[in-house]
């Protein structure tokens, strides 16, 4: 096994959970040459980051023809599959039209593990680790973790110059409402009245699905010194949220904050922590008792991040 290629797509959480596995399956083959293929901007907190030496973006054109049936196969791709002696793939294929394709170019050893969670099959990055554990790799430790390089360290320091220690990182955005606390709430928390009414180390993290409550929170604390951290690439921000306290939801960020080291609360609502919450010891976890964020109490959260500081 001295060529591996994991094929891992989905969101950063769906990414981050995997990490586990993958550390483990790196932890026994030390000396392998590991690639992913993968979304690029996610799979890039693995590139040259202990986990792997390449990444490659899924959404290469030419990849198109593995997933229709009989379909002729770029002879570039079909070589380059075949040159690993093992490959395991997370994607979604039902009719294992991929998987046939790539048998079709002489993979030998293919592992496919589950593309998609079940709630009632044990915590998410335990069932990730199933193709890893076929292998006869013991799995045991659930904790996320990221390894950012000097580089990413550097611009971190840089960024994070003028914030006072130890800088609280919020991210009051994730992939859907239902499992967004109010955003009156995080005004409130650190309202002028607050108890952390001190916003001199207020970091704001947003991406493209946050625009409309960064905008909100731009508006609203114009005024006041607020940094806010937009769309910056993952490994630095995995960077920036080392060693800060961070508050946000059931989302890939918050994943990205534990694996980074981050002293986390994290306040969950619909979803089921048990499934999808990060492992790590460094995390909180906060949900209110009917399920619904809404009615998780400011004071709660109050508590918590007065116990962090």
């Amino acid at each position: 096994m001295n060529r591996i290629l994991v094929i891992r797509g989905g969101a950063i959480g769906d990414f981050i959970l995997t990490l586990p596995a993958l550390k483990a399956l790196r932890d026994a083959r030390p000396q392998a040459h590991i690639e992913i293929l993968g979304y690029k901007h996610i799979a890039a907190l693995a590139e040259n980051r202990f986990y792997a030496q390449a990444v490659h973006s899924i959404e290469y054109g030419p990849l198109a023809r593995f997933f229709a049936r009989n379909s002729e196969l770029p002879a570039k791709l079909a070589d380059y599959f075949a040159s690993f002696d093992l490959i395991v793939s997370y994607l979604y294929d039902p009719d294992q039209i991929f998987e046939t394709n790539l048998r079709r170019c002489g993979v030998q050893n293919l592992i496919c593990g589950p593309a998609r969670i079940v709630e009632n099959a044990g915590h998410a990055a335990r069932q990730l680790a199933r193709p890893i554990e076929a292998l006869g790799i013991n799995v045991v430790d659930l904790a996320e973790r990221i390894f950012p390089s000097i580089e990413d360290r550097d611009f971190a320091r840089e960024f994070l110059a003028s914030l006072r220690q130890p800088i609280i990182a919020i991210h009051p955005g994730s992939g859907s409402r239902e499992k967004n606390w109010p955003l009156e709430n995080w005004i409130s928390l650190f309202s002028a009245g607050s108890h952390f009414a001190d916003l001199e180390r207020i970091l704001v993290i947003s991406g493209e699905a946050d625009k409309a409550q960064t905008d909100q929170l731009e508006r609203e604390w114009k005024d006041r010194d607020v940094r806010f951290a937009k769309n910056l690439p993952l490994p630095r921000l995995a960077a920036v949220l080392d060693r800060s306290i961070f508050i946000g939801h059931d989302s890939g960020i918050s994943h990205l904050a534990a694996a980074a080291g981050a002293n986390c609360i994290v306040l969950f609502g619909p979803t089921d922590p048990n499934v999808w919450a990060p492992k790590n010891q460094n995390v909180q976890v906060f949900r209110s008792p009917s399920g619904k964020l809404d009615d998780l109490r400011i004071e709660t959260v109050e508590a918590a991040l007065a116990a962090a500081l």
